[in-house]
């Protein structure tokens, strides 16, 4: 799975909207839109940021495993 996926589905199981993780993010929602349809590489800031949002391991949280582990 390619993290842009997992971004989204991490997003939709929260019940969180694009402008809520945007907000997070300090960015606009077109910004976290690209990110999210894999037009653009999200910043490695922005992948801690979003770990400790979701509380999950970055491994995870980039696609690399499929079974969620969290932080803390």
């Amino acid at each position: 799975m390619h993290f842009y996926q997992r971004l989204r589905d991490l997003r939709e199981d929260s019940e969180k909207k694009q402008e809520e993780i945007a907000h997070v993010l300090g960015i606009t929602r077109q910004q976290y839109q690209l990110y999210e349809s894999g037009k653009r590489e999200l910043p490695m800031h922005h992948f801690i940021v979003l770990a400790k949002y979701y509380n999950v391991t970055l491994d995870y949280l980039a696609g690399m495993i499929d079974t969620p582990r969290k932080l803390y």
